[in-house]
């Protein structure tokens, strides 16, 4: 079962890790399995959300979202947003930006490094809100209960993510932008476009979460639009309740592909290592979302959530620190990689102790009931 789910996924793996071996070496064979391993963890509890509503959708459009989703998530956001984020931030058309990436590569190299601090500023503010809306919100699990305690109390203070958010743009356009790529321009022009594009990615997250809300609100009106039919489909959703589903999930998906990219930049600005490891990352959630409607075992690792916007909040501290300090990408990519296991074996623990601790009330009652 599990071969046959994840059987395009180990293609992609093995075409994608011959690819970076064939285009850069072993180094590019690390930093694209470094990034699979980051878009999947990052993106493992969209697969969670994304099979717990996708198994309430009839087969036709839970084979659309499989094929056509599939094709806006590897295609479009994977491998044609990398090419906008840097044709934009370098000033460039998209066709020039992966004709430099292909053929001058130490120009490309260059601009990118230029267009840097907008990329980090843009990603980090994204990045940080993700994680700062995580960790002020009061939940019923905690992983590291020591740190989420005070911070759920903290979020109860309306907008405190955003204020602390933008106090850290600011601390960072005048402090880091100021003395970074001095070659690059004046320090006030650094320093505004740190700013700039802090707030712009401040302001793409704001919009991402309106959207995914608006789409969630209209979903929860078609289904109970359905439920009151005389007539409703046996479990599954059809009709505009399931159109509104489907808009509603890509949205979701876009939403955490963009930590996913913006992340990747924190890690390599190569955009042909950054399309292999994220194109592998994204098959093998796709394919880990068939696997939860169909078998529904992964989501009892209730840390792993925990573990992957730990590491979206600390590669949203590295991409501020890397405006003007240079800081190694496998060391980056292993941060995550290090959180998420953490939080997995954390998870297998606690699954351990709850099943002892059932195991010895079940024995306590058969000696009481004897």
């Amino acid at each position: 079962m599990m071969l046959k789910t994840f059987r395009w996924a180990f293609a992609a793996t093995a075409l994608g890790l011959a690819a970076g071996v064939l285009y850069g070496g072993w180094t590019a064979f690390g930093i694209v399995a470094i990034l699979a391993v980051l878009e999947i963890s990052l993106s493992f509890d969209n697969a969670v959300v994304n099979a717990g509503i996708l198994k309430k959708m009839s087969a036709f459009w839970q084979t659309i979202f499989l094929t056509v989703g599939v094709l806006i998530a590897v295609f479009g956001m994977r491998l044609l947003f990398p090419v906008v984020i840097v044709a934009v931030t370098a000033k460039l058309n998209p066709y020039d930006a992966v004709h430099l990436a292909l053929t001058e590569k130490s120009r490309y190299e260059q601009l990118v490094t230029d267009a840097h601090p907008a990329i980090a500023a843009f990603g980090g503010m994204f990045l940080l809100m993700i994680f700062l809306d995580f960790v002020f919100e009061d939940r019923d699990i905690q992983w590291l209960g020591w740190i989420e305690r005070p911070l759920a109390k903290l979020g109860k203070v309306d907008m405190l993510s955003v204020c602390i958010a933008l106090i850290v743009l600011l601390i960072t356009s005048f402090t880091f932008a100021t003395h970074a790529h001095q070659h690059g321009g004046a320090h006030a022009d650094k320093a505004q476009t740190v700013l700039v594009s802090g707030i712009a990615g401040l302001v793409t997250y704001l919009v991402v979460g309106g959207l995914s809300g608006y789409f969630e609100n209209r979903l929860e009106d078609e289904e109970e639009r359905e439920r009151e039919q005389p007539k409703p489909s046996a479990g599954t959703l059809v009709g505009r309740a399931a159109f509104f589903m489907f808009l509603y999930l890509e949205v979701l998906d876009a939403s955490f592909s963009f930590d996913g990219v913006i992340g990747a930049f924190a890690i390599t600005n190569d955009i042909v290592l950054m399309a292999l490891g994220l194109g592998i990352g994204a098959m093998y959630v796709r394919s880990l979302t068939v696997y939860l409607v169909r078998q529904g075992t992964l989501d009892d690792y209730v840390y792993l959530e925990h573990g992957a916007h730990y590491a979206i909040g600390a590669l949203a501290v590295i991409l501020m620190v890397t405006i003007q300090y240079q800081i190694n990408e496998v060391v980056t990519g292993l941060i995550g990689v290090v959180l998420i296991a953490w939080s997995f074996w954390s998870s297998v623990r606690r699954n351990r102790a709850l099943a002892a601790a059932e195991s010895e009330t079940e024995r306590a009652d058969s000696v009481s009931v004897r």
